[in-house]
């Protein structure tokens, strides 16, 4: 809003962060042990474009993940069959992965999900991978680079940075198509340290935050 005595208007210029079009992902963990992943959507850009009159409201295109014509690539290029077919009373397949990880005793462990259509299983699996197998803190398994492969197309998405040139070559030599993409995912992340203290981290790959309190 602007400074100046007397007004109540936007000032102008570009807000410092913007709402994005589609699926967002926020954690939540407290002092007293509650914790939340919530993944929600309107699936593409401003999802049906439609809007709920009287309360700004827009209403999602989720009926995209059904299997509107088997065989069919979606919006994602995701390839499905029968069983996700259009039928009454039927909820559609979706990609959405909010995950809680509890550890051997039943205790919260680690809060963590993203947005990202199709991406959201590989990104959710490669941040938990990197705290359970490698052992990395919260920044480092948010930060470290990603890739995807969905199956159809016969393809592999790589992070434009992070991936040996070696690595690449030696996967297109044995038939694999690498596909560049500027990013993968915008996951967020929520970790209890062994002495019970949380650590969060927010991908800085969409400009997330992290806030303590």
């Amino acid at each position: 809003y602007s400074t100046r005595p007397g007004l109540n208007q936007a000032g102008q210029g570009a807000p410092h962060l913007t709402e994005v079009p589609e699926t967002t992902h926020y954690v939540v963990a407290d002092a007293a042990g509650n914790v939340v992943s919530n993944t929600y959507t309107l699936n593409g850009a401003y999802g049906s474009c439609i809007v709920v009159p009287g309360t700004g409201m827009l209403l999602n295109n989720e009926m995209d993940d059904f299997a509107v014509k088997p065989g069919t690539a979606n919006l994602y290029g995701l390839v499905q069959g029968e069983r996700n077919a259009i039928a009454p009373k039927k909820r559609m397949l979706s990609s959405m992965s909010p995950t809680i990880v509890l550890d051997s005793q039943g205790r919260f462990s680690m809060a963590v999900g993203s947005p990202g259509g199709s991406t959201i299983p590989t990104t959710t699996l490669q941040v938990i991978t990197n705290v359970i197998d490698y052992g990395m803190n919260a920044r480092q398994a948010i930060e470290a680079p990603r890739f995807h492969h969905q199956g159809l197309p016969q393809t592999i998405d790589v992070e434009a940075h992070g991936f040996a040139p070696e690595t690449l070559k030696a996967l297109q030599a044995k038939g694999h198509p690498i596909h560049v993409r500027a990013s993968l995912g915008d996951a967020q992340l929520i970790l209890r340290r062994p002495d019970g203290t949380l650590e969060g981290w927010a991908d800085p790959r969409k400009g997330g935050l992290a806030v303590g309190y």
